[in-house]
């Protein structure tokens, strides 16, 4: 197994960044801008638009939208998490219906996609990112960190349409269940308010 490490997506040179987004998955036709905007918006911008997109993001962020995790010093994997109002297509997506938080509180955040290159899958670094992803939330103000993973125990699902997760990711990384959208998609939770209470 590689030697990794985790490293907020802001702080990395952008050719990394690139990298761990175009080894596999919709990573380099979407560039994670699908739950910034509306599906008007993202019809109407180029791949090269979504990339630039991205990029700027990451250059005003304060706090990092993304985590970027390493393989032997390769990047290797990405991870977006940040609270859903910064996400604003949640607002309006189906995956959310049945969260038990209101829509606009900034103290839930989301994580809503994963990207790893197919030359680094199962070597757990979606795992990883995972908990890394819960101590960033937590760390950075959040209470409650949702997600909205398939059940795969429900439906097969392809690597591109885990893009969101599998419910066993979730499951084991300490998050329960809340709702289902419908029959393979799942509204997950994580208290993480004693986190942020931690000195």
């Amino acid at each position: 197994m590689p030697t990794t490490r985790i490293e907020a997506a802001n702080a990395v040179p952008w050719s990394d960044v690139e990298h761990a987004l175009t080894g596999g998955g919709d990573g380099a036709t979407c560039w994670c801008q699908w739950f910034l905007v509306t599906r008007k918006e993202f019809s109407a911008h180029s791949r090269d638009e979504q990339r630039a997109m991205l990029r700027q993001e990451l250059a005003d962020a304060q706090t990092s939208p993304g985590l970027i995790a390493y393989a032997d010093d390769s990047p290797a994997a990405w991870v977006r998490v940040g609270s859903r109002t910064s996400q604003p297509a949640l607002a309006r997506s189906h995956i959310v219906k049945g969260s038990a938080e209101p829509i606009d509180d900034d103290d839930v955040w989301a994580i809503t996609c994963f990207v790893v290159r197919r030359e680094h899958r199962r070597e757990g670094l979606a795992t990883q990112l995972t908990a890394a992803a819960v101590d960033h939330a937590a760390k950075h103000g959040a209470r409650v960190v949702e997600a909205y993973p398939i059940d795969t125990d429900q439906r097969n699902a392809g690597n591109n349409e885990l893009f969101v997760g599998s419910v066993r990711l979730f499951r084991d990384a300490g998050f329960d269940e809340v709702a289902r959208p419908s029959g393979a998609r799942v509204v997950m939770a994580l208290d993480v308010s004693r986190r942020r209470r931690a000195p």
